[in-house]
C-alpha cells in the first residue's frame, strides 16, 4: 500500500540526501587532486589505480549487495554503507601512506556497493511507474549536486589543509546514517509486498547473476552502463590533473568548472528531464547522450582558455549526467520483482567501467595527457554503435520477455 504523500516526500529526502552527502564526498577531491599527488608524490597511474580499488571492491560486493538488498532488507543495507562510508573517508583524511589510502578506498567501493541499489530498490518500492522516471531524475539530481557542492566546498575546506575535507565527508556520513537509522522504515514493495514476508529464493552465484545479466531484455543496456562508467570515470578522474598540468588551473578554477557545469545539469534534470524521456524514449535520449559524450571528448584534447574549458565540460558532463539516470529507469522498468538483482547487476558493470577507464587513464595520462580522453571518446563511439541493434522494450512486453 502506498505512503501517505507527506511521509513519502520525508522518505524519498532522506533517501536523496544519503546519496547526496556520498557523492558530496567523492566530489571533495576533484579540486585538491593535483595537490594531493604532489603532496604524497602520486603518479598520474596511482591515481587511476586508487579509483580502480574503489571500483574493484564495488564489483567483488555488488553481486552479494544486490542479493542481500533484497534478503535483508533496503533499510540496513543503507545504514551499513553509510557507516563504512565515514569510516573509509576518515582513513583517507588521515592516511600516511600509499597503502592507507588504498584501504581507505577499497571500503569506500564496499559502502557503494551497499547504498546504491539499496537506495535504487527503495525508490523503486515506493514509486509507480509513471513516477519512476521523475524519481530516477531526482535521484541523479542528488548525485550532481553533491558534486557541485563537493568541488567547491572541498576548495573552500581545503584552505584549513587538503586532508580537512575528508574528515568533513566522514562526519557527514556518519550523520546521514544516524538519521536513516531513526527515521527510515522498511519499504513495502508493489510488487512483493513486505520484504521480510517474501519467501526467500536459493542464492544465486555470481557467475548465474552475471550469466542472467546478458539475457537480450538486458544485454545492450548493461553494456551502455559499462561504456557510461568507463567514459566518465577516465574523464573525470584526469580532468583536475589535465587542467592543472596543460592550463595551470588552480583548485579555485577546478572547484568554479565542476560546479557550474554541474548546475546546468540539475536544472535540466530536475525540470526537463523526466518530460524529455517521456517524449523521445529511452532509447533516443542515451543514443543522444553518447553522440554529444564522444565528441566532446574528442573535442577536450584541442581547446584552450577558461571559458572554453568551461562551455565544453558543462555539455560533456551535462550528457553522462542524463545518460546515468535514463539507464538507471530503462532497468528499473525491466527489473519486475527483481529490483535487488537488476540495481545489483547495474553496479557491476558500473564497477567494471570504473575499474578499466581509470586504471587505463592514468597509465595513458603518463605518457600523454591527451589519450584519455581519446580513449573516452573511443569507447563512447563503440557503445553508440551498439544501440543500432537495441530494440529497447517496454513496460508490460519487457516483463513478458522475462517470463519467457
Amino acid at each position: 500500500m502506498q505512503k501517505p504523500l507527506k511521509e513519502q516526500k520525508m522518505v524519498v529526502m532522506i533517501l536523496l540526501s544519503n546519496i547526496f552527502i556520498v557523492f558530496l564526498g567523492v566530489g571533495l577531491i576533484i579540486p585538491v587532486m593535483p595537490s594531493f599527488m604532489h603532496l604524497m608524490h602520486l603518479s598520474g597511474s596511482t591515481m587511476g589505480y586508487l579509483v580502480a580499488a574503489f571500483a574493484l571492491a564495488q564489483l567483488i560486493i555488488s553481486p552479494f549487495a544486490g542479493r542481500w538488498v533484497d534478503t535483508f532488507g533496503r533499510k540496513k543495507m543503507i545504514v551499513i554503507g553509510l557507516v563504512i562510508f565515514g569510516i573509509s573517508e576518515l582513513i583517507f583524511g588521515l592516511g600516511t601512506h600509499v597503502f592507507h589510502l588504498y584501504f581507505s578506498r577499497i571500503l569506500g567501493g564496499v559502502a557503494g556497493a551497499f547504498i546504491m541499489p539499496a537506495v535504487t530498490a527503495y525508490i523503486a518500492d515506493i514509486t509507480t511507474m509513471q513516477e519512476r522516471s521523475k524519481a530516477m531524475g531526482y535521484l541523479s539530481a542528488a548525485i550532481s549536486t553533491g558534486f557541485i557542492i563537493g568541488p567547491g566546498a572541498g576548495g573552500f575546506i581545503a584552505e584549513f589543509g587538503i586532508r580537512t575535507p575528508f574528515y568533513v565527508a566522514g562526519i557527514l556520513g556518519f550523520v546521514v546514517a544516524l538519521s536513516s537509522l531513526f527515521i527510515l522504515k522498511e519499504p513495502v514493495s508493489r510488487t512483493q509486498g513486505s520484504i521480510d514476508s517474501v519467501p526467500k529464493e536459493p542464492e544465486s552465484t555470481f557467475m548465474q547473476d552475471l550469466k542472467k545479466s546478458v539475457q537480450p531484455v538486458y544485454l545492450i543496456a548493461f553494456i551502455i552502463v559499462f561504456v557510461l562508467a568507463f567514459g566518465l570515470s577516465a574523464y573525470e578522474t584526469v580532468f583536475s590533473l589535465f587542467s592543472d598540468q596543460k592550463f595551470g588551473f588552480t583548485p579555485r578554477d577546478i572547484a568554479t568548472i565542476v560546479t557550474l557545469s554541474s548546475i546546468v545539469a540539475v536544472i535540466f534534470q530536475i525540470l526537463l528531464f523526466g518530460k524529455v524521456v517521456n517524449a523521445i524514449g529511452e532509447k533516443k535520449m542515451i543514443q543522444l547522450c553518447l553522440i554529444v559524450g564522444a565528441v566532446l571528448a574528442f573535442v577536450s584534447t584541442m581547446i584552450s582558455g577558461f571559458f572554453v574549458v568551461l562551455l565544453v565540460t558543462t555539455f560533456i558532463f551535462l550528457a553522462f549526467d542524463l545518460l546515468r539516470p535514463t539507464l538507471t529507469t530503462y532497468l528499473s522498468k525491466t527489473a519486475g520483482e527483481q529490483q535487488g538483482f537488476v540495481a545489483g547487476m547495474n553496479s557491476t558493470y558500473n564497477s567494471l567501467g570504473t575499474i578499466f577507464g581509470p586504471a587505463l587513464s592514468g597509465i595513458l595520462f603518463d605518457s600523454n595527457i591527451h589519450y584519455p580522453y581519446i580513449i573516452s571518446g573511443v569507447v563512447i563511439l563503440v557503445g553508440l554503435g551498439l544501440t543500432v541493434f537495441w530494440k529497447a522494450e517496454r513496460g508490460g512486453q519487457t516483463l513478458n520477455a522475462l517470463k519467457h
